[in-house]
Formats: structure tokens, sequence, C-alpha cells
């Protein structure tokens, strides 16, 4: 099981970071109808549900904390106010996000514990993305920034399943992200041990 599990939070240049949301999430979504907005925050409603963690109305620091952004092209992310204050240089970010190709994107930040006080979405609506069902695209962006996977952890295999017809969490990966919000678990794991007290929860 922890052969299973170490991987998932193991980066590509093979440090280990598993870290959780360290106060109650507050979202707040841009560039979507009102349809689209109630199936992302149920799906974050959802996945922090799962993780028996906390939702807000507002952040003391920030207003909002977890912010998701809808976008056709990367070019519109240069004409939000006050991203730059967020994100750091949005114009050096929207020209890496180009040439990587890239249709998706996660900034998190992080308190002085180490723990996630803010994350930020950027989905660019390619063909690709727009294929996807809402309710999927938003249960598997909303699992994603639930704690800090591996840049590798869903390359291959989604953490999205097809029951009956319904999309869901696949029972590992909901596993684990309960395993992850264990009150005896530190908020912030380095040492690729950790992975082996996830194996012993989610083995339970």
């Amino acid at each position: 099981m922890t052969d299973d599990i170490a991987p998932l939070f193991t980066r590509s240049d093979g440090t280990y970071l598993c870290a959780r949301w360290g106060r109650p999430i507050v979202p707040v979504v841009f560039g979507v109808d009102d349809a689209t907005l109630a199936v992302v925050k149920g799906a974050i409603e959802a996945v922090v549900v799962l993780a028996d963690h906390k939702m807000a109305e507002s952040d003391p620091e920030t207003g909002a904390n977890l912010m998701f952004f809808f976008c056709r092209d990367w070019a519109e992310l240069l004409e939000v106010p006050t991203l730059d204050a967020l994100v750091g240089e949005v114009g050096t970010l929207v020209d890496r996000l180009r040439r990587a190709g890239a249709n998706q994107y996660r900034a998190f930040r992080f308190d002085e514990a180490g723990a996630i006080r803010a994350c930020f979405v950027f989905l660019r609506m390619d063909e690709a993305l727009s294929d996807i069902p809402a309710d999927a695209l938003a249960l598997g962006q909303a699992a994603q920034m639930i704690v800090t996977w591996s840049d590798r952890a869903f390359a291959e295999v989604s953490p999205l399943a097809l029951v009956d017809g319904v999309t869901v969490l696949r029972p590992e990966v909901a596993a684990v992200i309960r395993a992850a919000y264990d009150p005896v678990l530190p908020a912030v794991a380095r040492d690729a041990s950790h992975a082996l007290r996830l194996a012993a929860r989610v083995g339970r």
C-alpha cells in the first residue's frame, strides 16, 4: 500500500510533499455561468466534506482563498485586476503556460507552518477540457486542490471513476484524502515516511 501512496506525493525532482489546508476554504469562481458555478461549488463542498474539513464565508486575510479562473485564452488573465499580487508576474506565467501548451495550472500558497492557505486554479477551456462534462471537470479539479499531490500523481490515471453513470472519486483516492486530513497527522509532511502513516489509515 505504501508503494502506491508515496508516488502520489513525490514530485518529479524526487522531493516528497503532502500538505493539507490549515484553514477553512472560501471559494470563488470566475468566468462561468450560474449553472456551472453551482456545479463547481458543489464539487468543492463534496470534497471538503469528504476530507472532514470546513468551508467558510470569508477568509480574514484575502476574503476568498480558493479561486477558480475559467478562460478561453491565457491572455485573458492579463486583464484580471490585482492578479499579479496573488500569483506573481502574470505576464511571465501566461508566456510559460502558452509555451507549454497547458490547459490547466494550480498555484498554492502556504502559511508559516507549511499548510495550504490559498490555491489558485486556472483552466483554459480548450477542446480537451470542453469535452469533459462539467461535473467531472469540477470534481477532478476539486480533488486536486484539497492536498498537494505530486505533479505526476494523475498523469496516467484519472482521480475519477464512473459508477452507474455517475462521476465519483476513485475509492483509493478518496481514502487517501480522508487519511491526509486525520487530525493526528501533521498538516504538512516532507519525509516519505509519512506515506507509511497514510497507508496505515487507508488500510483501516
